[in-house]
């Protein structure tokens, strides 16, 4: 068997393998034995006919099965010979498709169109000189998330003595109609909250709603906006009639170490409970500084090692990405068929971070080959269990699910890459800088700790 290979890019391959006459002529043997052991032939008993008739009788199908034998194992063979790492599947084509007419006459050239891992050079990995930015804690932050422990453990109290006014809560039941389709199902909703000048509340509710005591009733139009996130009142105007249940006002608690020892075990004062918020946002600033110095870190390198990211692994990833927007989207109460979502620009967006994340992870894993690092089953078990405590799941099902899924590989290689990151950082040179505020603009979303402070500690509910 000759094998040829032909470059076409530095993630693309075309391999021309030629399978000797020979042993397509001992394959056919063999398979038109098996077909005359078994082959039914008018005019001879089972398994007596000759085998020339046999084989021109069912030549379509031994045909089949020599090809069928033959390719796979010497593409097999033929890729063992080659130094690269192969992805997905080949793409076949036959030199000269007549050939096949008079199978082993001649040799048959088949070609398979390859992508392979791209070879990445080492350059400088160790040493890199990076800038540690920690944000500082200020007071103004602790004051935000104290004031969002206060309202969610404030109280409702009904409101009797006056007409609703802006951060009042009125509960209505609606009956609605929508204006320009008459023949569309009335809307019917009971016992709904409003929360009266709230930012996520329409201005015609917050306008018509406003003033409004038990037991009344008023009617009102409201013109939903065209990219509203419920889709079936999007663009649409509706009428509605809205019965009013109750009034109710926001209580908030007294700012005293009453109430801070009632926000969380160890805490005796309201500096106490300061203090312990403190300590939540540095720790998450230093978490973000250090996400932020990786990130330096990785981008530096990409920059060092150009490499071509193969297309395969960039449209599995982008497919990733992709459905996790759809779920974000949909968690947020969106719907992904609004027309005004511009998803031109959010694939374009995905596609770029595809390609990113598929280099950063071949190149990572360049690094982890270089350095002789490996990953034990005891730490495959460690990141199972630390799965399934984030998951809130037990350890078996999550443990049972990975295998099935065949995705213990992915974790294996996930904690390579990891310690090849924590091996560039050690090696790395880093210097502490003072916090510049031109960094916000690229500074993360609020930390979860000071949604989770509330949650963690208080013992009331907003309703």
């Amino acid at each position: 068997m000759k094998t040829e290979v032909i470059d076409i890019s530095p993630t693309r391959k075309e391999l021309r393998i030629e399978i000797d006459a020979e042993r397509i002529r001992a394959e056919l043997d063999r398979v038109s034995s098996e077909f005359a052991r078994y082959a039914t032939v008018p005019g001879f008993r089972r398994g007596r006919a000759p085998q020339a008739i046999v084989r021109q009788r069912f030549k379509k199908e031994i045909r089949g099965e020599v090809l069928g034998e033959l390719i796979p194992r010497a593409l097999g063979e033929a890729l063992q010979q080659q130094p690269f790492s192969v992805i997905g599947e080949p793409q076949l084509r036959f030199e000269n498709a007549e050939s096949l007419e008079q199978l082993g006459a001649e040799p048959l050239a088949i070609h398979a169109a390859i992508e392979v891992l791209p070879e990445i050079a080492l350059g400088q990995y160790k040493g890199l000189e990076l800038a540690r930015r920690t944000r500082p804690v200020k007071e103004e932050e602790i004051d935000e998330v104290i004031a969002s422990m206060r309202e969610a453990s404030s109280s409702l109290v009904p409101v009797e003595d006056r007409g609703a006014q802006a951060g009042d809560i009125v509960t209505v039941n609606f009956r609605g109609r929508f204006v320009n389709e008459p023949e569309a199902e009335e809307i019917k909703v009971d016992e709904v909250d409003v929360q009266i000048g709230d930012e996520e509340t329409l201005p015609e509710f917050t306008e018509n709603l406003m003033g409004v005591r038990p037991d009344e009733e008023r009617t009102f139009k409201v013109k939903y906006p065209e990219n509203f996130k419920a889709s079936g009142l999007a663009g649409k105007e509706v009428e509605y009639t809205a019965q009013i249940i109750a009034v109710r006002r926001k209580e908030m608690p007294e700012l005293d170490d009453e109430w801070a020892r009632s926000m969380g075990e160890g805490v005796n004062t309201l500096e106490e409970l300061r203090e312990r918020i403190r300590e939540r946002l540095a720790s998450y600033a230093r978490d973000e500084a250090e996400r932020r110095l990786r990130d330096e870190a990785l981008q530096r390198l990409l920059a060092t090692h150009q490499f071509e990211a193969p297309k395969t692994l960039v449209q599995q990833e982008m497919r990733q990405l992709f459905e996790a927007t759809i779920r974000r989207m949909i968690e947020l109460g969106l719907d992904p068929r609004n027309p005004e979502i511009k998803w031109d620009e959010i694939r374009a967006t995905l596609e770029k971070q595809a390609e990113e994340n598929v280099r950063a992870e071949l190149l990572l894993e360049r690094i982890a080959e270089a350095e002789g690092i490996a990953i034990s089953d005891e730490e495959i078990e460690e990141e199972i269990k630390r799965l399934a405590q984030a998951a809130g799941e037990p350890v078996e099902r999550v443990r049972a699910a990975l295998t099935k899924s065949e995705a213990q590989p992915s974790i294996a290689s996930g904690l390579r890459q990891r310690k090849a990151m924590n091996l560039i950082i050690e090696n790395a040179i880093v210097r502490d800088e003072e916090w510049r505020e031109d960094g916000k603009a690229d500074s993360p979303e609020p930390p979860p700790s000071e949604a989770q402070t509330a949650d963690q500690t208080s013992n009331s509910t907003t309703d």
